[in-house]
């Protein structure tokens, strides 16, 4: 493939990271030629998803600390006299302390085959290949038959033929025609939307093992770095700017939680909520009521906090005549801020976001990506190829070439000895050698992810998207976010449960979390446990790590680095993708300070073809820029996982 690239573009954008695939995105956009790389055999870095098996290979690759072998070792011949060069890393360090641990009998699934998972065949002609396809399928119990046929369906899930689950709400901009149409079915029918049963529901839930966890694997999309999407955040208005929003599907979040007092409690959030409730006497609701009204518009009230803007929000709290059960919802599950750390001013404003983004989809203000987070960055990477992005996975980068005299990047040398030059670089922080980032301070997040067999919460609606905040026991330390996804988000199988926990990390990601997954799970679901251990759900499979957070480096941090190349960070322990959003934009104004960031692509129907162009149009080739965001769909369509509705187009 590298013999077949050409050696000059505009830009050339290195990880494929959320910052970066926006940027590769919008650049494509507004007519340069991109070339994006990434030495990862996956799209999205440590914004990535995966199958199980997939994340146990990322697992074994993380605990191993491979590095990447030099193809080609004589590239140094390509740099003149005066040139310099910025070695880039061969190894990624940007996750430390892995620690997976299984709570069912992993000997059990030692020969277990993931259902659905591509045979290993030799060359085998055509008819060869059919006919072994024939025997494994004669050779296959009924429940692999299903689900080998529902996963060999997966690159189909573009076409949008009949989507688990999609935005609950009615606006236009994100909700297609064809989605809107069927979506109150979809939100009736939606706890048999998530996967394929493999057992019959009728028998009764029965106890998941971990060989069961293995071979339905590909039901599985484990998201690195867990996030919701405000619903009137920046992300939200750039994917229907846009229109990047066609090419994947939404779940609401479907209830805000808190824990107090040992117990999990569903905090009422909209107006319907407050009233609803139960667990709150008419006295808290009308107190609830009159202070989330004066946060909407807390800037046309001063007096209200006058002196209290150098007090904690939490101070300012118990000068409102609030319950502490009304301060602990208000703090931690609305505001869901520090409890030492945040400002009054940071409180109200949190607050008033929070509650502007109610009722836009649904009753909470936050979005989930069907799939999982990781669809993000491929749905940019995708609008980047529509408009002439050249992609190149596993293609690893040498070295940044510098003109001595400018000081400017020229070109950069791939692993297979390959000179490409450019006018502007974008490099994800991981890429950068030690050398580079010596005097940089990094943060860490710490980050687990269970599988279980019950909700954390259980109600009569089982297929429910959850985020809970448990604050910290110890004064100062932060708080932990529970996110906890069910199988309609399509990540995870059914009768499970995907529960996410992060946190700024300030030891190990076990020493971190662990406390709180024993406050909240049985981690010993094989073994006879007390009755209150019974009460809550079992973990049966999970994983600790640390992630770097590289966000809100500044530039003149790292050593050396020539003014036009850009560093994109990698995810921040931020509930939201404001950060990202907003780096991704600054650095393109930076390099392309007249162009207009992401701007809608034009209308097919408003389109128009010159004569030359009709006949490859109607061959079905062309390689006309005007025509690209009509082939979108049919791009989308013939694979990936994210959903593009035919219909879109015709909005």
């Amino acid at each position: 493939m590298a013999d077949n690239l050409p050696s000059e573009f505009d830009v050339v954008v290195i990880g494929t990271g959320l910052p970066e695939s926006i940027i590769a995105a919008a650049c494509a956009r507004s007519g340069q030629r991109v070339l994006h790389v990434d030495s990862k055999n996956y799209y999205g870095g440590n914004w990535a998803s995966f199958s199980f098996s997939g994340l146990l290979s990322w697992i074994k690759e993380n605990q191993q600390k491979t590095g990447i072998s030099d193809e080609c070792e004589d590239w140094r011949k390509l740099i003149l006299e005066n040139e310099e060069v910025i070695s880039l890393s061969k190894k990624d360090e940007t996750i430390q302390h892995v620690e997976d641990f299984c709570f069912g009998d992993q000997d059990a699934a030692e020969n277990v085959e993931e259902a659905g998972a591509l045979l290993k065949l030799p060359a085998f002609g055509a008819s060869d290949v059919d006919r072994v396809a024939q025997e494994s399928e004669k050779e296959s119990t009924p429940v692999e038959n299903t689900l080998a046929e529902v996963e060999s369906q997966e690159p189909e899930k573009a076409t949008g033929t009949e989507p688990a689950s999609t935005v609950e709400g009615n606006d236009p901009e994100i909700t297609s025609e064809n989605e809107s149409s069927h979506s109150t079915a979809l939100e009736e029918s939606a706890p048999e939307t998530g996967s394929a049963p493999s057992e019959s529901s009728d028998q009764g839930p029965k106890k998941i093992t971990y060989a069961q966890i293995v071979r339905e694997g590909r039901r599985f999309n484990i998201d690195l770095v867990s996030k919701l999407l405000y619903s009137r955040g920046l992300l939200i208005d750039l994917l229907i700017k846009s229109n990047v929003s066609r090419y994947a599907e939404f779940k609401n979040a479907t209830r805000i939680l808190a824990f107090r007092e040992g117990k999990v409690e569903q905090v009422p959030c909209s107006r319907a909520d407050v009233f609803n409730s139960r667990q709150l006497t008419m006295v808290e609701k009308r107190m609830l009521m009159k202070f989330l009204t004066f946060c909407l518009d807390y800037e046309q009230h001063p007096e209200e906090y006058q002196g209290y803007e150098n007090s904690t929000f939490a101070q300012f709290l118990r000068t409102r005549k609030l319950t502490p059960s009304l301060q602990h919802f208000i703090l931690h599950s609305i505001a869901m801020v520090s409890e030492t750390d945040c400002s009054t001013l940071e409180g109200l404003q949190a607050t008033k976001k929070f509650l502007q983004c109610l009722g836009r989809y649904g009753n909470t203000p936050f979005l989930f990506p069907l799939y999982g987070q990781g669809e993000i960055p491929q749905c940019f990477c995708r609008l980047c190829a529509v408009f002439g992005g050249i992609y190149c996975l596993r293609h690893s980068v040498q070295c940044l070439v510098v003109d001595k005299e400018s000081g400017r990047c020229k070109a950069i040398v791939d692993h297979f000895g390959q000179r490409i030059s450019a006018n502007y670089f974008i490099v994800e922080d991981s890429y950068l050698s030690e050398s580079t980032c010596t005097n940089v301070c990094y943060r860490q997040i710490s980050r687990a992810v269970l599988i279980t067999d019950q909700s954390v919460l259980n109600t009569d609606a089982e297929q429910q998207v959850s985020i809970l905040t448990v604050p910290s026991e110890d004064v100062g330390k932060p708080a932990v976010c529970v996110i906890e996804l069910c199988s309609s988000t399509m990540t995870c199988m059914k009768e499970t449960y995907l529960v996410h926990l992060t946190c700024p990390s300030t030891k190990t990601a076990r020493e971190d979390l662990e406390p709180v997954v024993q406050k909240l799970f049985n981690l010993n679901a094989e073994k006879e446990t007390e009755n209150e251990e019974l009460e809550k759900p079992g973990v049966l499979w999970a994983v600790y790590f640390n992630m770097r957070d590289s966000s809100g480096v500044e530039k003149k941090s790292y050593d050396g680095l020539p003014s036009n190349v850009y560093v994109c960070s990698g995810p921040d322990s931020a509930l939201g993708n404001d950060c990202a959003v907003k780096q991704a934009e600054t650095i393109f104004h930076e390099m392309f300070p007249t162009e207009e960031f992401c701007p809608p692509p034009p209308n097919p129907e408003d389109i128009i073809y010159d004569e030359d162009e009709i006949a490859p149009e109607e061959s079905g080739f062309s390689n006309s820029p005007e025509t690209k965001p009509e082939s979108s769909t049919e791009e989308s369509s013939s694979g990936g996982s994210t959903a593009v509705k035919k219909e879109d187009n015709e909005e």
